[in-house]
């Protein structure tokens, strides 16, 4: 009997070591060769415990996206989040210019729901609302606390319906607008010729063609005997980096024109081989310019390559990627910074202009005058 009992002791104590062997192996392999923390090991109990345990319904594809949703959350970075089916949608057709809703883009600023800039010629422009702007509700519920993924999709929705934004504009008392939502079809570049051959060309986000119709706007206009130019980036959010890098390839001379760090200290550089500048060059700038926008700013600032004139820039100097989770599902992280060609992070600070100049009207007519007048200086002196 004793020899029975000794037999089943030394027998779950085998079994315990036997465990803790695996446990630490495991650990093991999720540590060196996965690349994981052994924490995660809790993480994958709770999932399996709740699915063996829990007296109560649930799904488990609400579980794995919420503890997706919540690990994100965690890294409390506004531009970092999970994509479900419908967001994953939704970003590739903003990136290729065209959506539906109000023709918002907005931002987290002091944890609060902050307007980058109203989308020209949309239901939201035309009310009225603008760049630095709060949206302080949506259909009558507070946005305090509120996750900016959430915030877009409860503004969004079927065109020819109506959305409420309780809407605080500098110091002004909170209003109620109510906006009707329609597709939002964008065109992002706009251009003209100004007098004394000074060419302007607005560009409004950097969507998939944008660098392409940047050049053939540029072209055309140097056609009709362009000698300086003005690119108005005021109330433009961004959007993808190449598209700003590809205009900038066009105004900034040969050398970098970007440069984003990596969390391993990976650096990659964007440059331009432009091996001379051809005109005189003023960018418009506002505290809705961000972003790509400020890419292509601080490029031109930095090289010497034209003046900025306005207000100071909105101040995103940080790079997101998408990784694919599932064919339909993805997470947008931060995974760089990125710096100026003198080495400026503009992250949270935003770019000064060289030529401080406020608006005094909704369209900022004074600035465009500033510009043009700059412009219109460097061409006499240049004798062209």
């Amino acid at each position: 009997m004793f020899k029975k009992r000794f037999n089943f002791i030394e027998m779950f104590f085998g079994v315990v070591f036997f465990a803790v062997v695996v446990l630490m192996g495991l650990g093991y392999v999720l540590q060196t060769q996965l690349g994981l923390d052994w924490r995660i090991l809790p993480v994958i109990k709770t999932i399996t415990l709740i699915q063996q345990k829990y007296n109560g319904d649930y799904n488990n594809d609400q579980i794995y996206t919420g503890a997706i949703r919540g690990m994100v959350k965690e890294l409390d970075d506004p531009y970092s989040t999970y994509l479900d089916a419908k967001d994953y949608a939704d970003l590739t057709t903003i990136t290729e210019g065209y959506f539906g809703g109000v023709g918002l883009v907005l931002g987290k600023k002091d944890d609060k729901l902050v307007v980058v800039a109203p989308i020209e010629e949309t239901p939201a422009y035309r009310a009225g609302i603008k760049s630095g702007d709060f949206i302080a509700g949506i259909d009558g519920k507070a946005t305090a606390g509120m996750e900016l993924t959430d915030a877009v999709k409860q503004i969004r929705g079927a065109n020819g319906s109506a959305v409420e934004l309780t809407v605080v504009s500098g110091k002004e008392a909170p209003k109620v607008v109510r906006i009707v939502r329609e597709e939002i079809k964008l065109k992002s570049v706009y251009g003209e010729m100004k007098d004394n051959n000074v060419g302007y060309i607005r560009i409004t986000s950097f969507s998939e063609d944008t660098a392409k119709d940047f050049q053939n706007k540029y072209r055309e206009l140097e056609q009709q005997g362009m000698k300086g130019l003005i690119l108005d980036l005021r109330d433009n959010p961004g959007g993808l980096l190449r598209s700003g890098v590809g205009v900038a390839k066009l105004l900034v001379p040969k050398g970098p024109i970007v440069s984003m760090k990596e969390k391993d200290g990976k650096t990659t550089t964007e440059y331009s081989n432009l091996t001379q500048l051809k005109y005189p060059l003023a960018i418009l700038v506002n505290k809705g310019t961000a972003s790509a926008s400020e890419i292509v700013s601080g490029a031109v600032q930095d090289t010497k390559a034209g003046k900025l004139f306005g207000t100071t820039t909105y101040g995103k100097g940080c790079v997101q990627n998408i990784f694919n989770l599932t064919r339909e599902t993805g997470v947008k992280l931060t995974i760089a910074e990125y710096y100026t060609p003198s080495g400026r992070s503009i992250n949270g600070v935003g770019i000064n202009p060289d030529v401080e100049v406020a608006a005094t009207d909704e369209k900022g007519t004074n600035q465009l005058a500033a510009a043009q007048k700059y412009i219109e200086e460097e061409i006499t002196k240049a004798g062209k």
